[in-house]
């Protein structure tokens, strides 16, 4: 890493950091009645407190500002001429304007899915594609699928403070990573982008962790899912293709990077769908809720996921590892981390599930 890259990465970090502590402060003083939740909707939200939910406004304008300070630094080439980078701007956008609706009006869960889907097929339509089965059609369909799951997996998650940009922030990390050691180096702006979305995170969280402040809101929660689906495209599910590896590797480091969303939206789902549930009707059923069931603080909790986050962000850089050096044969035991997690913590909801209605 040159002096000069440093430079940036600290310029994109503490500038967007910056913006969020800031944004969130001003939006707190001025939120009285703006973007208050939880006042019809007590009954499926953890917290019995109002709080406003414009959390993701900082977030997104952490990404503008990346973009802009790019197009200042290096106007040359323009970002928008690369059609990956419209297709995150516009898709990003779309998430932002959708979930910001949803804050404000509860919008029906079918317009909601229809959106996720044309957020999916515009990274279709501008190359970010998953290259699994190197099946054309059949890749394409798992782009909007991975980008329809991960947007709900995140919302769903975002049901106690801190827990949702923790595990972001771990993602991304682990996507950095990836980006800078085996992606694209003709492309710094992917690394950059990342690096600025952290410092978002982290200005966020200064609100975001219990006792929180804020919630992220599914404006917040709507952007950031698609904006990680599109970066764990680009370089976790890619892998395989970029190092000339097997599709599995891809697959692998894609889980072990995102556990506690995959774990926790695996848990709800096969939960609800043995009660007789619809897997996307929100509820305090998640292994968030159930971990206070069997006795933790909501802080506790978040400290569980942020050890959970750390330790799939330490497994991917082992993975990206052996993938840089060509040694591949055990990266399937990485997969016992995902199974020891979702099996822990499946097994606590089964528990104390009694408790939920208590």
């Amino acid at each position: 890493m040159n002096y000069h890259n440093l430079i940036n990465y600290l310029l994109f970090f503490i500038g967007s950091l910056i913006i969020s502590w800031i944004v969130n402060m001003l939006l707190l003083r001025f939120s009285q009645t703006l973007g208050i939740r939880n006042k019809n909707d007590v009954m499926i939200r953890w917290s019995n407190q109002s709080k406003p939910s414009l959390g993701g406004i900082s977030l997104f304008l952490g990404f503008i500002f990346s973009t802009v300070l790019f197009m200042i630094l290096d106007p040359e080439p323009n970002v928008f001429s690369n059609i990956s980078f419209i297709g995150l701007f516009l898709g990003s956008s779309l998430a932002f304007i959708m979930g910001l609706s949803d804050d404000a009006y509860n919008t029906r869960p079918l317009f909601k899915l229809l959106i996720q889907i044309i957020c999916g097929v515009l990274l279709v339509y501008t190359d970010t594609i998953i290259d699994l089965f190197h099946i054309t059609w059949l890749d394409n369909i798992l782009t909007v699928i991975w980008v329809v799951v991960l947007m709900n997996s995140l919302n769903m998650l975002d049901n106690m403070d801190g827990i949702t940009a923790t595990t972001v922030m771990f993602a991304l990390l682990s996507c950095l990573l990836c980006c800078y050691f085996i992606g694209n180096s003709n492309e710094p702006y992917w690394i950059l982008t990342i690096v600025a979305m952290l410092g978002a995170i982290i200005g966020f969280l200064r609100y975001n962790i219990n006792p929180s402040k804020m919630f992220m809101g599914d404006a917040g929660s709507q952007f950031i899912g698609f904006f990680v689906a599109f970066f764990t495209i680009k370089y976790l599910w890619n892998l395989g293709s970029i190092t000339q590896n097997h599709s599995w590797v891809s697959l692998i480091i894609t889980l072990t990077a995102l556990t506690p969303a995959a774990a926790d939206t695996l848990t709800v789902v096969i939960n609800r769908i043995k009660a007789g549930k619809s897997p996307m009707v929100g509820g305090k059923d998640h292994t968030t809720h159930h971990l206070v069931y069997a006795g933790l603080s909501d802080r506790q909790v978040w400290y569980v996921f942020l050890l959970i986050g750390f330790l799939s962000l330490v497994l991917s850089i082992l993975i990206i590892y052996l993938v840089r050096h060509n040694f591949i044969k055990i990266i399937p035991l990485f997969l016992i981390f995902f199974i020891l997690v979702f099996g822990v913590l499946y097994r606590n909801t089964q528990l104390f599930k009694e408790f939920k209605n208590n």
